[in-house]
């Protein structure tokens, strides 16, 4: 059932998933501070209700919290039809969760952590991402918005980073198939791939706060606050932003 608030003064509902920490949380409190209606999904209930928690310690009234494992295609599509069933509809979806993976070269890597940052990382991406097209397009209207955090891994990866690097590709191919496939329904696909974001896992990944410039990750959450904001005629495919002078471009 759609609130009476959302009927009255109809709102853009967002899921993010990985809404707990680092970038999904940041980017679930900024879309509410900016009037959207937000799912916030990730694997642990206690930081998404403290994310999910307005200026008072109240849950914002706008806010969903939905635990969920996204490498368990039941629960993704519980995950939606929770959102659908709280807010009418689904216009955006930030498949944010991911896992960094382990810190070795491809003759290092066990299997066991290959499978573990596969599954976050692209099985996941995948159900959450197919759970959302089902929906945008059988919704009247049709369309939507998703936005797959990528990596600048993507496009030039750090040394000893063998499974983040591949699966980040992976995101790269399913951002454009996605982008293609939803032309007939109104879907657009953004792959926004961000470097340096201070996070608690960006300081696990190049140790000491100052080894390399960052930028606050309140930057990232408002870029996606904008992107979730265009209007459906408003593509874009792909987006790079990072702390300036990081080492990017040219970088060894």
């Amino acid at each position: 059932m759609v609130s009476r608030q959302l009927a009255d003064a109809p709102l853009r509902s967002v899921i993010v998933t990985g809404a707990g920490t680092g970038i999904g949380r940041a980017t679930a409190r900024a879309l509410l501070a900016a009037g959207f209606a937000v799912t916030l999904a990730g694997r642990r209930p206690t930081p998404l209700g403290e994310a999910a928690a307005d200026d008072s310690g109240a849950r914002h009234p706008n806010a969903l919290v939905v635990p969920v494992d996204v490498t368990d295609a039941a629960a993704v599509d519980v995950l939606v039809a929770a959102h659908v069933d709280r807010f009418g509809r689904l216009d955006v979806l930030v498949n944010n969760a991911g896992v960094p993976g382990p810190a070795a070269d491809i003759g290092e890597l066990a299997l066991v952590d290959w499978a573990t940052t596969l599954a976050v990382n692209v099985t996941g991406a995948v159900l959450t991402a197919g759970a959302a097209f089902r929906q945008m397009a059988a919704q009247r209207p049709s369309g939507g918005r998703i936005i797959n955090n990528g990596s600048i891994a993507a496009q030039s990866p750090r040394p000893r980073s063998v499974a983040y690097t591949t699966t980040k590709h992976a995101i790269a191919g399913l951002s454009k198939s996605i982008e293609l496939d939803g032309r007939a329904y109104g879907i657009s696909c953004t792959q926004l791939d961000v470097g340096n974001a201070r996070t608690e896992l960006l300081d696990d990944v190049i140790g000491a706060a100052d080894a390399e410039p960052t930028m606050d990750v309140a930057v990232v959450a408002g870029l996606i606050v904008h992107l979730a904001g265009l209007p459906a005629v408003a593509s874009v495919p792909q987006l790079t932003a990072t702390a300036a002078g990081m080492p990017f471009i040219g970088r060894g």
